[in-house]
C-alpha cells in the first residue's frame, strides 16, 4: 500500500483526494493464518508484498483503538514477501473490525499528510515564483 503515490505527472494532477488505488474492501482478500479464525477476537492476518513500513504504521494505528488489547506485526523471514499482523480485541469488537478500522484510519492519515504536503509545496512555489 503506497499512501502518497501522487506526483504532478499523475492523472490526478497531484490531488491526494483522487488517489484511491487501495480500497478498504481489500481486507477481505487478506489471508488469515490457519487456526486463527476460530476466535473472532484473536486473529493473524498475512499480507503479501508488504514490509515494515506498513506493518509499523498499521500496528501503531490499530493499537490506539480502545477495544484492541494487542497488536503486533512480524516479517517471518527476509526471503518471504509477507507481513503478519496479530490482533487481539475485547469481546466488544472483532479482529477483522479492528483491522478494517485501522486501515481506514491509516488511509485517512496518509491522505491528510499528502494534502498538507502538496499545499505547502504549492504555497512555496507561488511564494518563490516557481512554475
Amino acid at each position: 500500500m503506497d499512501c502518497s503515490d501522487n506526483t504532478d505527472n499523475n492523472s490526478n494532477n497531484g490531488n491526494p483526494e483522487e488517489n484511491s488505488d487501495f480500497e478498504i474492501s481489500d481486507i477481505l482478500n487478506f489471508y488469515t493464518e490457519k487456526g486463527s479464525v476460530t476466535d473472532p477476537q484473536s486473529m493473524t492476518f498475512s499480507i503479501s508484498g508488504e514490509e515494515h513500513t506498513l506493518g509499523n504504521a498499521l500496528r501503531y494505528i490499530i493499537i490506539q483503538h480502545p477495544e484492541v488489547e494487542y497488536c503486533g506485526y512480524s516479517i517471518p523471514h527476509p526471503s518471504e514477501d509477507k507481513l503478519n499482523i496479530r490482533i487481539q480485541t475485547t469481546e466488544n469488537t472483532t479482529a477483522i473490525d479492528a483491522m478494517r478500522k485501522g486501515l481506514e484510519d491509516l488511509k485517512s492519515l496518509c491522505a491528510k499528510i499528502s494534502e498538507t504536503f502538496y499545499k505547502a509545496n504549492r504555497d512555496f512555489d507561488e511564494k518563490n515564483n516557481i512554475s
